[in-house]
């Protein structure tokens, strides 16, 4: 099985030409706040190795509500009347047009992966697996594979969650070390984005340690006898990039 390791965002003193020294793999955050020019993106793609590869994390506008903090952050407004027509993926012409604005981003970085997180506001109920369904099947997805965490009570449905992922070919996306149960492997591309461990749901000051790398190579080994042929393993915490240097090195890559 093929493992690609890196962090979420430009985690190396020095920026990106410092990262692209030392990692082959991003998940690019900033596309999750406010999408960049798409000459900034097709920049940012002329100026990587050919051999690096960007996965986009997904324009909020599509997840989230325009009433969260994270429009606020980004300095994002529209008008009253069409707040309830963004976010929670639902079927609207804002969504679809937003969706086809992330697309061209990815593009622009010649990006396999998009990644689509869901707030912990989209919870599991009828109306939002609705969303999921009429969303994903809507969508032209311009080749992009697309890799789907959902969060606050899905967990607790892991056989909707995989009955969506297969009628829609969506890549379930978990922290595979805070919650290994739900280890879902349905295609041949695998991706775990790891948060920190903690009695909180997100640590994001958490390092971890040498037994966690570990447990996490072995978890590997599991995703690949069943069937994986990709794995896509992105660390997101304060010490991501010392962190994914000791991964790679513990995995010989």
């Amino acid at each position: 099985m093929l493992v690609k390791v890196g962090c979420c965002g430009f985690a190396v003193k020095g920026g990106m030409k410092a990262y692209y020294g030392q990692f082959k793999l991003v998940e690019v955050q900033r596309t999750f706040y406010k999408l960049p020019r798409l000459s900034t993106a097709q920049r940012w793609r002329s100026e990587a190795p050919p051999d690096f590869e960007f996965t986009v994390k997904c324009w909020q506008a599509i997840t989230h509500p325009p009433t969260s903090p994270t429009w606020r952050k980004a300095g994002l407004r529209v008008p009253e009347e069409a707040k309830d027509r963004y976010g929670f993926l639902r079927p609207t012409e804002e969504n679809f047009r937003a969706w086809e604005e992330t697309a061209n981003i990815c593009k622009a970085l010649k990006a396999r992966v998009c990644v689509v997180q869901c707030p912990p506001r989209f919870k599991y109920t009828p109306e939002n697996v609705e969303n999921v369904r009429a969303f994903f099947s809507s969508v032209d997805r311009h080749g992009l594979l697309v890799a789907w965490e959902p969060r606050a009570d899905w967990r607790e449905h892991l056989d909707a969650i995989r009955r969506l992922c297969s009628e829609l070919d969506l890549i379930y996306v978990t922290d595979v070390l805070r919650h290994e149960d739900a280890i879902m492997v349905l295609g041949p591309v695998f991706y775990t984005r790891l948060h920190g461990l903690a009695p909180r749901e997100f640590d994001y000051r958490y390092k971890y340690t040498d037994e966690d790398l570990r447990r996490l190579r072995a978890i590997l080994r599991r995703v690949e006898a069943e069937g994986a042929e990709e794995a896509y393993v992105l660390f997101n915490n304060v010490h991501m990039a010392d962190d994914a240097r000791r991964f790679m090195e513990m995995m010989g890559l």
